[in-house]
């Protein structure tokens, strides 16, 4: 079956940030999020660099490269932030997270290193399809050998994040294939709004809104909502049947990265 992807992204700064340090690309081959951190200015430019520097995958990929055509921009967007940093001191300790799809047809990678979140919705169940590369779930993993870890440490290191792009040697995504299907629902999202808004009404809201757009406005909503406490972006992909598929038009910056 041919099918393709009808997408859509938003992005907002939330209730409680003076400028949005989120990117995010929605098009028809590639869907992606990043969380930028580092201080002021710095996690603009880190997350923009890497936004820029994947978009162009966004074009024909052999379904036999996706994995590896994907960890190949991965690797070239943070040398990119390297070179960034080497030239701007005042920005050394910049770095993003970053969770994306490359797509070709019903084959899909999936890169994502940080806490930056992959959802899947297929056939009225939600799927968490990324772990948080944070503290608390390294201690959760060692509780699982037998290491029962103290709460309120756990607590304390939830937004800790041990790998993250910054420009640095060994900063290996995650990778893998996946086998998308008609009729499923991706979401890609920022912690802005992963945290404020639970998987249940996450799982509510893509179940409900029939439009990828109507989705994301009302998530950001609710994440604003909830305190809003970080920048917010979500990106939304549906696998249709590119016979029936209306024209998806332009591909979709938004964030940091719609700025630069």
């Amino acid at each position: 079956m041919n099918v393709t992807i009808r997408y859509a992204a938003g992005s907002d700064i939330g209730c409680s940030r003076e400028n949005n340090e989120d990117s995010g690309y929605a098009g028809a081959r590639l869907i992606a999020v990043a969380d930028g951190m580092g201080g002021y200015a710095g996690g603009e430019v880190a997350s923009s660099t890497v936004i820029g520097s994947l978009r162009s995958l966004d074009a024909d990929a052999q379904p036999d490269d996706l994995v590896e055509s994907l960890g190949r921009a991965v690797a070239e967007a943070n040398e990119k932030l390297r070179i960034v940093r080497e030239e701007r001191p005042d920005l050394s300790r910049m770095g993003t997270t970053l969770t994306a799809m490359l797509w070709s047809g019903t084959r899909v990678a999936l890169a994502h290193i940080g806490d930056s979140r992959g959802y899947l919705l297929r056939e009225g169940e939600l799927f968490q399809i990324t772990q948080d590369h944070t503290m608390d779930q390294l201690l959760n993993a060692e509780a699982g050998e037998g290491q029962v870890p103290d709460p309120a440490e756990a607590s304390r290191l939830s937004h800790v994040l041990y790998r993250v792009l910054d420009g640095r040697e060994d900063r290996e995504p995650d990778l893998r294939l996946r086998e998308a299907r008609l009729g499923d629902r991706y979401l890609l999202c920022s912690d802005g709004l992963s945290g404020p808004v639970d998987a249940q009404t996450i799982y509510e809201v893509l179940s409900a809104e029939a439009e990828p757009s109507w989705a994301i406005q009302r998530l950001i909503q609710l994440a604003r909502d909830g305190g809003g406490p970080d920048n917010i972006t979500a990106v939304i992909a549906d696998v249709v049947e590119a016979d029936h598929a209306p024209d998806p038009g332009a591909p979709v910056t938004v964030g940091a990265a719609a700025q630069a």
